[in-house]
């Protein structure tokens, strides 16, 4: 059990990575709006957010498929936070209409 401490690092590391890449996302789409060339902004992000993150899980991972398992939980679990924290609804109750 001597690998603990590196899952639990590629666990945070999968977790930077994913408010990385969300975050990341969430400034492309407001900036959207206002983009002079929305196309480009548009896939220079996608660009980018891949290129780093999958990066990331490269050097994490060090071919070892635990770790690479280990940091996309972590990658999904920031995606949970992130689309929670910054869900129109976050914080308001609902409404009832009818």
């Amino acid at each position: 059990m001597t690998d603990l401490p590196r899952l639990l690092l590629a666990l945070a590391v999968g977790v930077l990575l994913g408010l990385f890449y969300f975050g990341g996302l969430w400034w492309t789409v407001r900036r959207l709006p206002a983009a002079r060339r929305p196309a480009l902004l548009t896939l220079g992000s996608l660009t980018g957010r891949l290129a780093i993150t999958l990066a990331g899980f490269y050097l994490v991972a060090g071919g070892r498929w635990e770790r690479f398992a280990v940091s996309v939980l972590g990658f999904v679990a920031a995606r949970m936070i992130v689309t929670r924290r910054l869900s129109p609804q976050h914080g308001r109750p609902q409404s009832r209409e009818g």
